[in-house]
């Protein structure tokens, strides 16, 4: 029948819709829905495939039977399906026939999708396998996926797991027109009622991604992706070229109607084109398969149609799914010809360029661009070959392409499809073959019923001589041959029978509307011939019109029956590596990672060094330095051994002085050659003859390297020319650089040689024993013996500036015989002196120092002078001080009128601090005690029994200070400060000790044990929640089964942090915690330890986050070797399964997905934030704290996002997030509102030691305690951040005060802008306030006895406290408070002059005696214990004459060294026996705040007064 023959035929019905404007019939819709208007769903995409009997599993559920219990599924298919191939259909069906069922099948059942959550059966493979175990490892296993199930099934015995068909059962053009209306909608050109084509018109564009079309590998070529994959109707219609072509038939067909209906009627829209073509194409496709496919198949008829029956179900059923394939398989040919219409049979080119007689089945699966297939005659060509082509015989045997080489799964390039399909029944749960027959009314089958008796001695050793245990799939196989057998007849009829009867569009219901009987009479007469006829030219001619079955009268024979060994062989087997080529870049990533704290610590490290670089500049310039002192000749001075080079300028100077100035100008090394006979020279006269050697007497040698030869030239004729000038003699020699260097004595040697000397002084005047000095070689004692000191190594073992006057005098005493050096018995003379000489001895040695003349007396001029030398340390007193101190101590002794004093009278005056002498050693020595022990020597002894009667000392000096007060005596017995306790509890065991300890710890800190342990236990019970959820409670969609431990710990560490970093929030709610701190939740919560929570909280977050990281890293690598088809079940948003298995690599999951892209940035910022956070870079560059920690911003939105995208959860941070949040918010509008304020300032005053004091306006609401910091911030700094400083001033003052101490570039810049105001309108910059802020400092009152300790710029919060202390005295207020205890910890007294102001103002109020001032001066235990000691007299002295110290103008006791707290904290207890807890409150360097705690960690082990210990450190 001829193009013109069809389209006269459907003329006339056609004519009669000229008059239809509107669709007036019932649309059928896509997914299969309201066909049967009483069971809506019935038959529609995702129903249930319908079961006849019931299912048969292992536990009755949905467990699957196995090995063995059930033969190996490979071994059936070898066993059964495995013969010889290439007869024909004893019906003479053609190929055609076989790939139209097979898309009549995809038509009505699509049972492939893997299930979610994954589960496999696998097949195993036997050792040995030619095809998938060749080299015979015995460990193959191909991966099986079991297919989806209706999830409200398969949970008990009574509703056994039942499988979905994913495409309608209905006969409705599915897999033309696609199983929904989008996907639809995506076929169409909405143009002219067709479908969407290419250029041609032929073909359809290539699909989309937002296609649901499987995208399978090709498994010859390994070729993937869209390209060649054509968008149609059935998602597997490019699962080979031959299917494709049938589907390219029907796309043709339906334009081609939908192009004739357009041309008779222009006027019709494209929706009326497109349904009307759509209507005609569905029911000739029904009436081809019914009518004319299925007869042809069977040899069988189905009944006469009696019309629509809306109570028949036309669900698939699993057995008629998966016998009708198989029934298929087994006709299936190796390959398919092609030929043109000039009946010429084509050969076609193989994929390695060698040529074949037809397409080799195994080869061509999801083969994309075919070279065979580039154009339409092509795909014409194909089909005439498939009409022509007889196909495989009707029987057990399946040929090996499919059986061997089927395209395979997850990594497996090839599988058996046979093995596959026997799993696949069983996943099904379906029945034994005999359970079948006896259903369908056939009679069970025996033995002897197996007429085939090699399959039935395979049968019966597969199944143990069992026949109700033969599976349906090869009972069925045993019945074919040459024909279906009865059982599969009956299941396919029964099926398509209720497939007619229950579709309510069918085209042969006239109740439907749809066509009228001349319709149908035309649907009845149409064939597939006539559809071909339409879509390919060359058809008229070459066939005959049942294109279904080959008669011996058909043109165009084909040319033999295929085989398979008339082909190109197979590709065979490829086992994938999913993560193959990505371990590197996966290393790398995980390595970038790990770099992120690296590289912010690089760029914190460039911000201090600009920030400290900036600051410098900042700083004053040094009015002395010399500009000079980088003159010279430049050289790298070697220092022996391994020690570096280093970089110096040698400089020579007038009176044969040589200077050698290292490159940092920070160390100074003069030579003197007044005392050398003849200088030694010697130069190196290979390798460049680059080094030059000075040898210097009695000291190292000078070793200098030069750049070249010419640079050492121009330095040793300078060097000669210093010679000549200043009358050194010299002589010049060369030796081999190797030589001239082992020859000298270096730095490093002369080091030890010094460190010999010094030992054996010090076992020569202490008589230490030989074996507690040390092991001395013979020639190391020899050369120490000989060794001389040089005035500087005499200064550096005291630890002395050599310029020192001070050193200069007894260097010069102690130099008996004047040649500039001390010879070994000299120094020890020093040492017996200082170490073991009497008191007398001692001051004699100091009277010889400053007696300038030798005539045996000392003038005023003379002692002055001996006086500042001891002061050279750090310039403490003053010439008025000196000079006022010496006149003291002249009236004191009687000698006001004399100008001279004897040494009689010297020693008079001094001879009654003889227990000071007696302590006075130097430090820097070291003497090896008989235990073994180093111990440093020094002047303020830490306790031992020869110390200093400190607790007498004490008590003098509160003499001294109350002498003229209401309090003016101390009772001899009355307990004074540092008086150690001595009781009996304390002498109990370490255990009890312990114990009191761990009292004493929770009492103290019970507020913060109950707020971490709760805090904590909500962290601990989130993560534990989110790890039990996802290992044992969570949904089942296999994500738990894929990664396990990874998915544990980043989710219950996800929850965890999502908790913490939430509510680290309140921790900065500055306003709220100094609000609440007011409230009885104070004795509860330790608002105080804010700050600490909150770094607490950051450090055990970034520990989570470091957690939940390591678990992703896992989870990506897993995920990274997990096939699509599991994927598409973990993460159903992201993937799709259509059978692209690859998965998305590595780089995917970390910087392609939001999740993925989010955390990585979160990594990132939160290393910046938590590098600049750190001690370190926050002191040295506040700025970029500030700026870097303003990041949170940042982070808390990457965190929103970074969970929004609900890959693995639904979003929850917003759960913790919201509340605190809002509270933040709130707190910040509080400060923003302050912030708005410009405060005026009053004064302001540069003090000494870089201290800036500003004076500004209080504002009218502004309320504060004592002990309270505020936030200011200056604009005219060119910068808005806020620092924190704590208020000096005290409340009842009108306005407020800062001390602000320059130590950083803000608080620089703030000192040099209050020097200098911007103009005479504005003298002072302005301010922002935000605060006032508690901590715990304002506590101070709630004690009955207070001890604060301040150390450096830590005493401003004490400033405010103690004003406040004497102004509520003074008014009568009443306060808790009875004593407190002021401990001022300071390197000298004019390091904060400004607050000896203030103690000097409330010294002055206190006329209650609350206060008690104790200042320790540290810098002087570090230096010279000679000279501190003359100091000390001078303090003690002063004192006792003028009540007040010489050093601060107090009447406050003032001490040299450090406060020994223990004792000092401990002696509190005798003072104050009845009080039971002492507030102690420190502030300063965390040295000095860790001492104050280790002392009251201490006293908590005895059971008496409990030490509660409050510290800031700055």
């Amino acid at each position: 029948m001829t193009r013109k023959h069809i389209w006269l035929l459907f003329f006339n019905a056609w004519m009669c819709l000229g008059a239809q404007m509107t669709l007036d019939w019932e649309i059928q819709r896509y997914d299969g829905w309201y066909n049967n208007l009483a069971y809506h769903s019935m038959g529609s995409k995702g129903s249930k495939l319908m079961r006849h009997i019931p299912a048969s599993y292992a536990d009755g559920v949905y467990q699957v039977a196995a090995e063995p219990e059930l033969p190996n599924p490979r071994e059936i298919s070898k066993e059964i399906m495995m013969g010889e191939s290439g007869f024909p259909s004893s019906k003479n069906l053609t190929v055609m026939a076989v790939f139209f069922g097979y898309h009549v099948l995809a038509e009505i059942v699509s049972a492939e999708m893997p299930a979610c959550p994954p589960e496999f059966l696998n097949i195993y493979i036997p050792d040995g396998d030619p095809v998938f175990d060749p080299t015979k490892k015995g460990n193959v296993v191909l991966p099986f996926q079991r297919i989806q199930w209706s999830q409200n099934t398969g949970k008990s015995p009574n509703s056994p797991r039942e499988q979905i068909n994913t495409v309608t059962a209905w006969i409705d053009g599915s897999s033309i027109y696609g199983t929904s209306h989008s996907w639809c909608d995506a076929l169409r050109s909405f143009s002219g009622g067709k479908l969407a084509s290419g250029l041609d018109g032929l073909f359809p564009p290539y699909t989309t991604p937002s296609l649901p079309m499987w995208r399978v590998r090709d498994p010859s070529t390994g070729k993937t992706g869209d390209k060649g994959i054509y968008g149609l109707g059935n998602a597997m219609a490019n699962e080979s070229p031959f299917i494709q072509a049938v589907n390219l038939v029907w796309f043709r067909f339906h334009n081609y109607i939908a192009e004739k209906l357009s041309e008779k009627h222009s006027d019709w829209s494209d929706e009326q084109l497109f349904q009307t073509a759509r209507k005609w194409v569905i029911a000739i496709y029904q009436n081809i398969v019914v009518y004319e496919w299925l007869p042809a198949l069977l040899l069988k008829d189905l009944p006469r149609y009696n019309g629509y029956n809306q109570h028949v179900d036309p669900s698939i059923s699993p057995e008629f799914s998966l016998l009708t394939a198989q029934l298929i398989y087994t006709m299936m040919p190796s390959g398919v010809y092609m030929r043109d219409k000039n009946c010429t049979f084509l050969n076609v080119t193989n994929a390695n360029g060698g040529m074949s007689p037809a397409l080799r089945l195994c080869n061509n699966f999801w083969s994309r661009e075919n070279p065979n297939l580039k154009t339409p005659v092509d795909v014409n060509n194909l089909l005439l070959g498939m009409c022509s082509q007889i196909a495989e015989k009707e029987d057990n045997i399946v040929v090996s392409d499919l059986r061997d080489y089927w395209y395979g799964q997850i990594q497996f390039s090839r599988t058996d499809l046979m093995a596959a399909s026997i799993l696949r029944g069983r996943d099904m749960g379906l029945p034994s073959y005999n359970t079948f027959r006896n259903y369908y009314g056939l009679k069970a089958a025996e033995w002897e019923n197996i007429s085939n008796p090699t399959i039935r001695k395979q049968l019966a050793a597969l199944y143990g001589n069992d026949t109700e245990k033969i599976e349906l799939i090869p009972g069925v196989l045993s019945e074919m041959d040459g024909s279906p057998g009865d059982l599969l007849k009956e299941i396919i009829l029964s099926q398509f029978n209720r497939l007619r009867e229950g579709d309510r569009f069918w085209f042969q219901n006239e109740k439907n509307g749809l066509f009228t009987k001349d319709d149908i009479s035309v649907i009845m007469n149409t064939t597939f011939h006539d559809v071909l006829a339409a879509v390919i030219d060359a058809l008229d001619n070459s066939t005959r019109n049942n294109v279904f079955v080959w008669k011996n009268d058909h043109p165009c024979p084909q040319p033999k029956q295929l085989k398979s060994e008339d082909m190109e062989e197979c590709v065979p087997l490829v086992v994938t590596d999913y993560f193959e080529g990505s371990a590197a870049g996966f290393g790398i990533t995980i390595a970038v990672l790990c770099l992120f704290p690296i590289v912010s610590l690089i760029i914190a490290f460039l911000v201090s060094k600009y920030r400290k670089h900036t600051f410098r500049k900042m700083q004053p310039k040094s009015e002395g330095s010399n500009v000079n002192n980088r003159e010279g000749f430049p050289a790298s001075e070697w220092c022996g051994g391994d020690e570096p080079f280093q970089h110096v300028f040698i400089q020579m100077h007038p009176n044969k002085i040589i200077k050698v100035v290292d490159g940092k100008k920070s160390k100074t090394r003069t030579i003197s050659l007044q005392n050398q006979q003849n200088v030694e020279v010697t130069l190196s006269n290979n390798d460049g003859s680059k080094v030059a050697r000075i040898k210097i007497l009695k000291e190292y040698d000078l070793v200098l390297f030069f750049n070249d030869y010419e640079d050492r030239t121009a330095f040793i004729q300078k060097l000669k020319d210093f010679f000549n000038k200043n009358g050194v003699s010299y002589n010049v020699n060369a030796l081999r650089e190797r030589d001239l260097l082992k020859d000298s004595v270096s730095k490093i040697k002369r080091q030890e040689m010094l460190e010999t000397f010094f030992r054996k002084s010090l076992s020569h005047v202490f008589d230490i024993e030989k074996r507690d000095a040390g092991i001395i070689q013979r020639e190391e004692i020899s050369e120490a013996l000989n060794c001389e000191l040089s005035r500087e190594e005499f200064a550096e073992s005291l630890g002395l500036d050599p310029k020192a006057h001070f050193v200069d005098a007894m260097f010069s005493v102690a130099d008996k015989d004047g040649n500039g050096y001390l010879s070994f018995h000299e120094f020890c003379y020093i040492l017996c002196i200082l170490l073991k000489g009497s008191v007398e001895s001692k001051l004699k040695f100091i009277f010889a120092m400053h007696d300038i003349n030798g005539n045996g007396v000392l003038t005023r001029e003379e002692l002055t002078h001996m006086l500042r030398s001891f002061n050279e340390i750090s310039n403490f007193l003053s010439k008025d001080q000196t000079e006022q101190v010496i006149e003291s101590m002249f009236i004191e002794a009687g000698l006001q009128a004399t100008q001279k004093i004897t040494w009689e009278q010297f020693f008079s005056m001094f001879k009654q601090h003889s227990h000071v002498f007696n302590q006075m050693t130097f430090k820097g020595s070291t003497v090896k005690a008989n235990n073994h022990l180093t111990s440093k020597i020094s002047f303020i002894d830490k306790g031992t029994k020869d110390s200093i009667n400190e607790n007498h000392i004490e008590l003098e000096g509160q003499e001294l200070r109350n002498r003229h007060g209401k309090m003016n005596r101390i009772k001899p017995n009355q307990p004074g400060v540092f008086t150690t306790a001595k009781r009996e509890k304390y002498e109990s065991s370490k255990v009890r000790q312990k114990i009191q300890q761990l009292k004493r710890l929770i009492e103290n800190y019970r507020r913060h044990i109950v707020c971490l342990v709760i805090f904590y236990g909500i962290s601990a019970g989130l993560f534990a929640e989110r790890g039990y959820y996802y290992g044992f409670a969570s949904p089942r969609t296999g994500i738990v089964d894929t990664t396990y431990v990874g998915l544990i710990v980043s989710r219950g560490s996800a929850a965890s942090i999502s908790f913490m970093f939430s509510y680290i929030l309140l921790t900065m709610c500055r306003n709220l915690i100094t609000f609440l701190r007011e409230t009885f939740l104070n004795r509860y919560i330790p608002f105080d330890a804010a700050v600490d929570f909150h770094r607490l909280i950051a450090m055990t977050a970034v520990i989570l986050a470091i957690l939940h990281t390591l678990g992703h890293v896992v989870n990506v690598y897993i995920f990274s070797i997990t096939p699509i088809s599991i994927l598409s079940c973990l993460f159903p948003t992201v993937f799709t399964e259509n059978g692209s298995e690859f998965p998305q690599r590595y780089y995917w999951w970390f910087y392609e997905s939001v999740p993925g892209m989010t955390g990585v940035l979160l990594l990132a910022v939160m290393a910046l934030m938590y590098v600049f956070s750190t001690y370190y870079f926050r002191r040295v560059s506040f700025r970029g704290f500030w700026i870097i920690h303003h990041l949170y911003v940042v982070f808390y939105i990457l965190t929103i996002i970074h969970g929004s995208f609900a890959l693995i959860q639904q979003p929850r941070f917003h759960i913790f997030f919201i509340p605190p949040v809002i509270i933040f918010v709130g707190d910040k509008l509080i400060s923003l509102r302050r912030k708005k304020i410009e405060i005026e300032v009053l004064e302001a005053k540069q003090l000494p030691s870089g201290v800036t004091y500003l004076k500004f306006q209080r504002p009218s609401d502004f309320d504060y305690k004592s002990g309270q910091w505020v936030r200011i911030a200056c604009l005219s700094l060119g910068t808005d951040e806020y620092h924190p400083f704590t208020l000096t001033s005290a409340p009842h003052e009108d306005s407020l005060s800062l001390h602000i101490r320059a130590v950083g570039p803000w608080t620089t810049s703030l000192r040099q802008l209050s020097a200098s105001p911007n103009s005479t309108d504005e003298k002072f910059p302005k301010l922002f306030l935000d605060g006032p802020f508690g901590e715990g400092h304002q506590e101070w009152n709630m004690f009955e006895v207070s001890v604060l300790v301040g150390g450096g710029i830590g005493v401003t919060p004490f400033a405010s406290i103690l004003k406040d202390l004497v102004f509520k005295s003074s008014v009568n207020a009443r306060i808790q408070c009875k004593k407190i205890y002021f401990i001022w910890v300071t390197r000298t007294q004019k390091q904060f002059e400004w607050l000896t102001d203030i103690i000097r103002e409330v010294e002055e109020n206190d006329h209650h005696n609350l206060l008690s001032v104790h200042i320790y001066i540290t810098q002087l235990s570090e230096k010279f214990d000679f000279r501190t000691a003359m100091l000390y007299i001078c303090e003690r002295h002063f004192q006792k004459v003028q009540n007040k110290s010489l050093m601060t103008g107090l009447r406050s006791v003032t001490h040299f060294g450090r406060p020994p707290f223990q004792k000092f904290l401990d002696s509190l207890q005798e003072v104050h026996p009845e009080v039971k807890k002492i507030g102690v409150f420190s502030c300063g360097p965390p040295g000095m705040t860790k001492n104050v705690e280790d002392a009251c960690q201490k006293l908590n082990k005895k059971d008496q007064a409990h030490f509660m210990h409050h510290y800031e450190n700055f």
